[in-house]
């Protein structure tokens, strides 16, 4: 539905995760009887949860709990433990700034040299976890740093930015050939973030294994306030789906994964990214609450620290649980914010689904008030 912003300008009415709610339907499940199982290309996972590229959220210690845990952690190639042999007291740092210095002073730390041997001694730690390893660069340094990256035995390649183009134009310098590049490389690459149909459809034509879906969505972010952008999630992921829908048919049949990557604060935003179509999710703001996160409570994305223009802050978010509670309980407290794979385990049951395929097709209603 179009809505007349004035009489030269008209919008679709969009809706964010607590616009909508899922519904029960005539069937209900034991949760123990639930999958919440995922693959992509080779890899399989007991959760659908990726642990989003930020230094507040991944290490690689946390990457390898991830692994442990059923997950995968993926581990941000240009960030602290790529630039300083011992980020450690970096982090600490972060965490004591005031706020009124913590963004010159995080620009301080991030304006380092990436160090491709750092690159390769991170990933070969995370592979020596016996964990699916997963890195992640920005489409500004892939084509730099991929080789580098690919030569560590990488297991899943992640492209990452604010918003990611098929069709990026510069005539300052060479854009990244994103269907060249995946074409040419040996492992599933994800890539995104995407936030419409169109933008989804043409990466999935590039030979993507998977696309994330957001822009600007996160705790950390303030991309809506600094450039006046911003992608309301629910319908975010259900233009994607229809994208991948759509893909399907016109190649024949080649499924691409929908990623929800931003505004997944609580386990029912993570219950209605994958109503709305989502095969996984990437959890930023949800990890950084664990006790044994790199963020100690607090929370930062690459955006915080570019050098020209922030679009992002170091927010604190406070700690709820250790990471394996925050994924598996038991729960602190009713609030959504641990037990996030029981809680999707149980809605699903609650509704009658027995895996994510499945759940994809519950019915979703525009909710009448807001969650509080």
């Amino acid at each position: 539905m179009e809505i007349e912003i004035g009489r030269s300008k008209r919008a679709r009415r969009v809706y964010a995760f607590d616009d909508i709610a899922v519904v029960p339907s005539r069937r209900t499940r034991d949760p123990e009887d639930v999958s919440v199982s995922w693959s992509i290309d080779a890899y399989q996972f007991a959760i659908p949860v990726l642990a989003a590229p930020m230094d507040s959220v991944v290490s690689p210690t946390t990457a390898i709990m991830m692994g442990q845990l059923g997950g995968v952690g993926v581990l941000d190639l240009e960030g602290l433990w790529t630039r300083h042999d011992d980020p450690e007291p970096l982090l600490a740092e972060i965490r004591r700034l005031p706020e009124a210095k913590a963004t010159a002073r995080l620009q301080e730390m991030y304006s380092a040299p990436i160090k491709p041997e750092l690159v390769t001694a991170r990933l070969a730690e995370i592979r020596a976890g016996g964990v699916t390893v997963a890195g992640a660069l920005s489409p500004q340094r892939t084509q730099e740093l991929y080789e580098t990256v690919v030569a560590a035995g990488v297991d899943l390649f992640v492209i990452r930015g604010t918003t990611v183009s098929a069709e990026h134009v510069s005539q300052n310098q060479e854009p990244l050939n994103l269907k060249k590049f995946i074409y040419e490389l040996d492992v599933p690459v994800i890539v995104g973030g995407a936030a419409t149909y169109t933008a989804a459809l043409h990466l999935m034509r590039t030979g993507a294994a998977g696309v994330l879906v957001g822009f600007g969505g996160g705790a950390a972010s303030t991309t809506r306030a600094t450039l006046g952008i911003h992608a309301p999630m629910a319908t975010a992921v259900a233009d994607v789906a229809g994208a991948r829908r759509d893909y399907m048919d016109e190649s024949g049949g080649r499924y691409v994964h929908v990623i929800a990557d931003g505004g997944l604060g609580t386990s029912g935003d993570i219950v209605k990214a994958i109503a709305c179509g989502a095969d996984a999710v990437m959890l930023g703001t949800a990890l950084a609450r664990a006790t044994d996160a790199p963020g100690g409570g607090f929370h930062w994305g690459a955006e915080a620290h570019h050098p020209q223009l922030p679009r992002g802050k170091r927010v604190e978010v406070g700690t709820v649980a250790p990471l394996e509670e925050i994924l598996y309980g038991p729960a602190p407290a009713a609030d959504g914010t641990a037990n996030l794979v029981g809680a999707l385990k149980r809605s699903m049951a609650t509704t009658g689904y027995s895996d994510l395929k499945e759940f994809q097709r519950v019915e979703v209603v525009v909710a009448p008030y807001p969650v509080k």
